[in-house]
């Protein structure tokens, strides 16, 4: 009897699996915390492999309105070149449905991506380090800084999807209780840019942050970098966002720079608005 072509088994990601799945990056190194996992398989679609009953793999779909961000595409060590991966990111575009796949690429898996249909729009890099002091960048007239309240949580999400082109309700809704401190910018009484600061990884993420111009962005981050000193932060960037340099002057260094991949027509902002950081690279 010959032997089945996929000896192992390809299922749905369930709550129970994310201790495992949290225990597979910590082997590849991989910062994220099993809260970072568990935030992923509430707003996503989860997919696993296992072996024996053991997870080997996993991949992620996150529908966000007309597109689809894919994440967390992982494969054991001691299971590569069986074409697991290849047969996770199968599921994962099926997942998507009528969405436009997106995803987060390394430079080296930018080939493997072309070769299935997506296309590099855009460079993200990754940004880390130990918070140093900073001076506090100056806003435009009539432009004033303050932390966010509950009634502004229906204009952040407007931002959020017009900055990114997709529809952030589900993530940034599940994101809300884990959030330290929301800062925005406010022109004529209304929220026109904003950052989010929470815990990620091995320390602290910014992002999303969307604003209209560098100076905004810029004041916001460092109104959040400016109550946390010394602490580890994570930031994810629009490479051409005017960030990078000023970011590594004040501690967080470039460490690494990946691909945005899109599968079809990239997601178009609305207006002037911009998204500087990611939530993360799993969802954009």
């Amino acid at each position: 009897m010959s032997a089945p072509s996929h000896p192992y088994t390809y299922r749905a990601m369930t709550a129970a699996d994310v201790p495992a799945a949290h225990a597979l990056s910590l082997n590849l190194k991989w910062p994220h915390r099993l809260e970072d996992w568990a935030m992923l398989q509430r707003v996503a679609e989860g997919f696993v492999v296992e072996d024996a009953g053991q997870l080997i793999g996993t991949a992620f779909t996150c529908l966000q309105g007309a597109y689809a961000t894919i994440g967390l595409v992982i494969v054991s060590n001691d299971y590569q070149g069986k074409g697991i991966g290849r047969r996770l990111m199968e599921q994962a575009l099926q997942a998507c449905g009528p969405a436009t796949a997106m995803l987060n690429a390394t430079l080296a898996g930018v080939p493997l991506y072309a070769s299935q249909g997506f296309i590099e729009f855009a460079r993200i890099n990754q940004h880390q380090g130990e918070v140093q002091p900073l001076p506090h960048p100056t806003l435009a007239s009539g432009e004033n800084l303050r932390n966010a309240g509950t009634d502004d949580w229906p204009r952040l999400l407007e931002l959020a999807n017009a900055g990114s082109g997709l529809d952030r309700s589900r993530v940034l809704d599940d994101l809300h209780d884990a959030i330290e401190r929301t800062v925005i910018v406010e022109r004529d009484g209304q929220p026109c840019a904003f950052a989010m600061l929470r815990s990620f990884g091995r320390g602290r993420l910014i992002g999303p942050v969307v604003a209209q111009s560098t100076e905004q962005a810029r004041s916001l981050i460092a109104e959040l970098l400016a109550e946390i000193p010394g602490a580890f932060v994570r930031m994810d960037i629009q490479a051409d966002s005017g960030l990078g340099e000023w970011l590594s002057s004040v501690g967080l260094q470039q460490v690494d720079s990946v691909a945005q991949m899109a599968r079809g027509t990239p997601p178009r902002i609305v207006g002037d608005m911009q998204q500087f950081a990611l939530v993360t690279q799993a969802v954009g």
